[in-house]
């Protein structure tokens, strides 16, 4: 807000961002599972963690029938139980088992293929070398070749089932939680009502809609595509949109987004973006690009992956070889396919991709649109969040602040004041006389006012109730020295010490009172600063305003440092600045006068609703405009480094622990670890990373969720 006293000035507002142009985000893949490729011949987007997961399930129910007979009639199995085969059925084990390895296995063998071709050998090469060496031992102990006495068809089978089912319960969580994007596409309705001839609603298709047409929203319905309302006023439930839980009041000139609902009255809406452009559109394209990208601690489980590969291939070479020397070619095989099974990256392949995937789905349920995962994981090392003021720490419009009448404070008297102002300024559409109408219209009920006339550089001159009333700044005053009412004068003086623009009311030429008029602070900023402190993290406000002003709005809101009148082009240097003091910046602006701040920032947020998920600079977007949801962004980033640790390190430590106890070095001791045994054991390693990853879901992002004691610790 300007410190001008000249009425009718004020800051002018900085437009939003363009609309969502078009994005071609890359395909999202899963480099740590070669069978995504193989099964479906190539990256078919998030509908394709369905199609695997359907595919893995129907080989998953009909291995386990075949497999159930291949127990039952295994030599082994029986005599384990100490139960007699009837005669003939010796053919039952080595039939099925062969249907098992080649239906069942048939995933892992051309995804081996696939790894091998890539030249990036992971767990699918390691799960099909130890499917085939059981498969080859099996069926030459069947044929009477070699000598060998080695019937692991019902091991294989296992072996099969149970790595069926865990790629199941993986392929199942993935598309869980991709499905947050066709979640977003089912928040459109089919059909929409377009206003015809002679003003008549007429049913129309969603892709028969066209920029300027105006359709009519029914109270229940969801509005059809990004708009302004231009009759009605409703309140809409946006929390599909901005994570906000209660719903927002839309009237007249209000901006609308698609997906939203009006839940108690009808809207008519210009439609002002279609398809692609929607805001909805523009989140979908977000989250599909922050599932794609990748990060620095998915680069590390790929690694740890190839490294475990040749980790294993080394172990199973020497496990094979001691084991032959001491002259037990039958536990040379068994512990060779025993530590292969054991040490296959499947945990470790989930590790990363699954926590990444959720947390990019929980995120966009909240309103915090991820654009580029290494901005989410930057964010929980930031120590310093710097905000624009005007359109974040505040609504970037004017409103009324104070009141004060000549006869003093009391509530019919200031009442009466901003009746008068808002009478007379009914038919001005400057942004202040619309505050002041705003306000009065809240306050009670406003007079009719006649004869109303500008007053170039002065103010408004109107006739309420047959007595003339003059509303604007100081020039508005006769003299250059005005006696003015001792509690106007104390008032004002205060309020041009705020930075405060203050409009005087005179009524039949006495001044009767006076009003302060700033740019409105959100009620959530100072909450959201609050939590910032309590997570440890220092607040800053960036403003092109006077000292006078931006202090006043530093103080109200509780930050720890204040840059005021800051052009928007040395905006960055401010962020620079921080950062040379050692401090990791993030950057929280609206739009696109703050995107040089936004790219210099270690972690750019954009802040706004509907089709500001445009901006560029950022690395985060939040889709409402409560700054509460900075800290959720802090929260996710901590919540989500810790669970990709915590399944790094089980991962990794379950297979370094587990690998010499599948080779036998216990075994002096007695314990030898079966190959079936040891599928279980890495089906449930796999089945904890899953697990531990789904927590995040509980992790409430809510911008009144507030912070919890667990959040408070700074995970460095």
């Amino acid at each position: 807000m300007s410190t001008s006293h000249t009425p009718h000035q004020h800051e002018e507002v900085r437009p939003r961002s363009a609309p969502a142009g078009d994005e071609h985000p890359g395909q999202p893949g899963h480099d740590h599972m070669a069978m995504d490729h193989t099964a479906s011949g190539g990256h078919g987007g998030h509908s394709g963690h369905g199609d695997h997961a359907a595919q893995f399930r129907d080989k998953f129910w009909w291995s386990l029938a075949l497999t159930v007979p291949v127990v039952g009639f295994s030599h082994m199995f029986s005599e384990l139980l100490g139960y007699h085969l009837p005669a003939g059925t010796g053919w039952v084990s080595p039939v099925l088992g062969t249907v098992v390895f080649l239906y069942g296995g048939w995933p892992f063998l051309t995804g081996a293929v696939s790894e091998i071709r890539t030249r990036k050998p992971g767990m699918m090469l390691l799960i099909a070398l130890a499917i085939t060496v059981a498969f080859v031992a099996s069926a030459a102990t069947s044929l009477h070749l070699g000598g060998l006495d080695l019937d692991f068809w019902w091991e294989l089978a296992l072996l099969v089932v149970i790595m069926l089912l865990g790629h199941w319960l993986e392929m199942r969580a993935l598309g869980q939680a991709s499905g947050a994007l066709d979640a977003l596409a089912r928040l459109l309705p089919d059909q929409a009502e377009r206003i015809g001839h002679q003003d008549r609603p007429e049913t129309v298709a969603l892709d028969e809609l066209r920029t300027g047409d105006v359709v009519l929203v029914r109270s229940g319905g969801r509005v059809p595509a990004d708009g302004t309302v231009v009759d009605g006023r409703a309140h809409l439930d946006e929390s599909m949109i901005t994570g906000e839980s209660r719903a927002v009041t839309r009237g007249a000139g209000d901006r609308v987004v698609a997906g939203t609902v009006a839940t108690d009255s009808a809207l008519r809406v210009r439609i002002t973006a279609v398809g692609e452009q929607t805001a909805l559109a523009g989140i979908r394209r977000l989250v599909e690009q922050a599932q794609s990208s990748r990060s620095r601690a998915q680069a590390l489980a790929d690694r740890a992956a190839a490294a475990l590969f040749y980790f294993a291939t080394v172990a199973g070479i020497i496990t094979f070889v001691v084991w032959t020397l001491i002259g037990d070619p039958q536990q040379a095989v068994e512990r060779t396919v025993t530590v292969l099974v054991i040490a296959c990256p499947h945990a470790l392949g989930l590790a990363i991709p699954l926590v990444i995937a959720i947390s990019t789905a929980t995120s966009a349920k909240s309103g915090i649109l991820v654009k580029d995962r290494l901005a989410l994981e930057r964010m929980r090392t930031v120590n310093v969040v710097l905000f624009d003021k005007t359109g974040t720490l505040t609504k970037g419009r004017p409103a009324v602040t104070g009141v004060v009448a000549a006869d003093g404070d009391q509530d019919a008297a200031t009442g009466r004041v901003l009746a008068l102002a808002g009478a007379a300024e009914a038919d001005s559409e400057h942004p202040l006389a619309r505050a002041i109408v705003t306000a009065a219209q809240r306050r009670g009920p406003v007079p009719a006012a006649g004869g109303f006339r500008s007053l170039t550089g002065r103010g408004v001159q109107a006739e309420v109730d047959g007595v003339p009333v003059l509303v604007g700044g100081p020039r508005i005053l006769d003299g250059p020295d005005p006696q003015l009412p001792e509690p106007i004068q104390a008032a004002t003086q205060r309020w041009r010490g705020d930075g405060s623009t203050v409009i005087y009311v005179l009524a039949d030429g006495i001044v009767v009172g006076a009003l302060a008029l700033a740019d409105e602070i959100r009620p959530e900023s100072v909450a959201a600063i609050r939590d910032l402190h309590a997570l440890g993290v220092k607040v800053a406000m960036i403003t092109g305003d006077a000292h006078s002003v931006a202090d006043a709005v530093g103080r109200h809101v509780g930050v720890d440092e204040v840059f005021a009148e800051v052009l928007p082009a040395d905006k960055d240097s401010k962020v620079a600045e921080l950062q040379a003091r050692g401090q990791r910046v993030a950057m929280v602006g609206d739009g696109v006068n703050d995107a040089p701040a936004l790219a210099r920032a270690d972690v750019g947020i954009a802040i706004g609703a509907g089709t500001d998920v445009a901006i560029e600079s950022a690395g985060v977007v939040l889709a409402s405009d409560d700054p509460r949801s900075v800290v959720g962004v802090i929260t996710l980033s901590r919540a989500s480094y810790r669970k990709m640790w915590q399944n790094l390190v089980w991962a990794t430590g379950y297979n370094l622990l587990a690998v010499p106890l599948a080779a036998g070095v216990l075994a002096p001791i007695g314990f030898v670890l079966a190959p079936a045994v040891g599928a279980v054991l890495m089906s449930a390693s796999t089945i904890i990373v899953a697990a531990n990853a789904q927590l995040l879901r509980r992790v409430n992002l809510r911008p009144d969720a507030g912070i919890h004691a667990s959040d408070r610790k700074a995970d460095r």
